[in-house]
């Protein structure tokens, strides 16, 4: 695959993970959830804070066959901060997927059940 056809490929994972994180906050506009150009260092997905306040994640996209997921993971950890890092991925023909640390995927869950519960 040629560089620019490989770019190309990643920038529309990073639009189409920006795109669902409006998809499901429609309080946001499209200034508070910004793909970065290709090329750019630091997260993949920048945040308003307001975007922030209601998604506190760091986003790195990965659209590309083969990658190191622990390579990806350090990546996203470097440039998270305080917030949780996520790693979007996928490839050819499969379904998108995330990762983020365990204690975090735990934590939401327990913060649904409780909501459900209503304690």
């Amino acid at each position: 695959m040629r560089p620019q056809s490989a770019k190309a490929k990643g920038r529309r994972f990073q639009q189409w993970v920006r795109d669902q994180i409006l998809k499901r906050f429609p309080q946001l506009g499209e200034d508070d959830v910004i793909s970065r150009g290709m090329g750019g260092g630091g997260e993949d997905v920048i945040l308003s804070s307001a975007a922030r306040a209601l998604v506190p994640i760091s986003c790195e996209c990965k659209n590309q066959e083969s990658f190191s997921i622990w390579k990806a993971m350090k990546q996203a950890e470097v440039n998270a901060g305080e917030h949780t890092p996520v790693v979007f991925f996928t490839r050819n023909r499969t379904p998108k997927y995330a990762v983020l640390p365990a204690e975090e995927l735990l934590d939401l869950y327990r913060t649904i059940h409780t909501l459900k519960e209503g304690t």
